[in-house]
Parts: structure tokens; C-alpha cells; sequence
């Protein structure tokens, strides 16, 4: 049975992230190296234990996590689904159980606003810790007078955090956002689609996806 720590430790898997990473720092794109797969794989894990599934289900979605942007090395377009069929072939080779790499498959297929679907609760859990990971720390560039409206939108993020509801009914996108830096619409005319996605998501889980920006809630 494959274990989380075994991809993680993998050598392979960390050029993968690596090298997917430098691609997209030469297309502008925001940060999506070890911080980022590392906060998505224990927010999708996190997000499966509190609502009870099993630890093995949690793992998958931990692993999931953890792989779903390596397609990025080949190319950002349908980075979802070559990243599906990397994550196939490494799991394969490393003699994963062929039902796990269906379900981490699935999910990583479907991670991408374009394409996502959440087919399964490992889907479902990706997605949400995805699209969730907006914070300023994402940022590369480090010249404010040359930000786009993605660097901006970002950076205008001072907190972030995702939390499930104490009665289990909501998952709860919280932000601080700094408005001398980015509107709340700049937020949104970035943000909408990956938002109405962690809302399908959401009720995949049987959960409500509310977004609370600056103390007031929009979704």
C-alpha cells in the first residue's frame, strides 16, 4: 500500500514539482512549487478526516494533493489531465493498488476550473484545498508597479484561511483583503469560475461553500 511519505520522498516526484514550477515562472504564473502542493495535499487530507471519512480515504486525497500540478511540466494547458496520466505511471510503477490510482487520477483529471468535475470525495477535497490557496506569499513578483491583476489580487491578501463549520454544513473561504491594493471585484473577476467550483465541490460533500471577504459574507 503506497503511503504519502513514500511520494513525498520520492526523487522523481520532487523534480516533477521542481521543473513544473520553473515552467511556470518563465509564463508569469503565481507560485505553485512545495509550498503550495504541500498546503493542498494537508488542507485536502484535513478536509476528509473532519467529516469523517476514513484515513485511508484522507490519504489519497493527501497524495492527490500532492501530485496535482506536475502536469505543468509538459504544459500548462490540460496540465490537469497529463498530470493524471503521470501520476498513473508513477503510481503504477510503484505498485499502487490499481482502485487508489483510479480515484487519485480522477481527481487530479478534474482539479482544473476548465474541466473540474468533483466525481468523487477525493475530487471534491482537491478542488476545495485548490482553489482555496489564495495568499500573498504566492506572489514572485516583487515590483507593485508592474503587477497584473493576478499578482495584485493576491497580494492584496493579508489572511487567509479555510475551515469547516463546527456543525459540519459549511466550508468557509475567509479573507482579509487589503482594498488600497485590489478591489473586491478584482477578486471576483478573477476568482468567480475557481468560487462557483469550490461550490459544486462543496455539495459534493454535502457542505455549503460561503466566501466571508473583509467580515462580509458574499457567497
Amino acid at each position: 500500500m503506497i503511503t504519502f511519505e513514500e511520494i513525498k520522498n520520492n526523487e522523481h516526484i520532487k523534480t516533477y514539482i521542481k521543473k513544473a514550477d520553473e515552467s511556470l515562472i518563465a509564463l508569469g504564473y503565481t507560485e505553485h512549487s512545495f509550498a503550495h502542493v504541500t498546503k493542498v495535499s494537508e488542507m485536502a487530507k484535513e478536509i476528509l478526516l473532519e467529516l469523517g471519512y476514513s484515513k485511508r480515504e484522507a490519504e489519497l486525497a493527501q497524495i492527490a494533493g500532492y501530485l496535482h500540478d506536475i502536469g505543468n511540466v509538459i504544459n500548462r494547458v490540460d496540465h490537469a489531465q497529463s498530470g493524471a496520466v503521470m501520476a498513473f505511471r508513477i503510481l503504477d510503477k510503484l505498485g499502487a493498488e490499481p482502485e487508489e490510482i483510479a480515484t487519485i487520477i480522477a481527481a487530479i483529471g478534474n482539479h482544473d476550473e476548465k474541466t473540474a468535475v468533483a466525481v468523487n470525495p477525493v475530487a471534491a477535497a482537491l478542488i476545495l484545498a485548490d482553489k482555496t490557496d489564495v495568499r500573498r506569499s504566492r506572489v514572485r513578483n516583487s515590483d507593485l508597479a508592474t503587477f497584473d491583476i493576478h499578482d495584485r489580487v493576491n497580494y492584496a491578501v493579508e489572511d487567509s484561511s479555510t475551515k469547516i463549520s463546527k456543525d459540519k454544513k459549511s466550508i468557509i473561504l475567509n479573507l482579509k483583503i487589503n482594498t488600497e491594493i485590489s478591489s473586491v471585484m478584482d477578486y471576483f473577476e478573477i476568482f468567480l469560475d475557481r468560487m462557483l467550483l469550490c461550490r459544486k465541490a462543496a455539495e459534493k460533500l454535502n457542505l455549503k461553500f460561503k466566501l466571508i471577504i473583509n467580515n462580509q459574507i458574499l457567497l
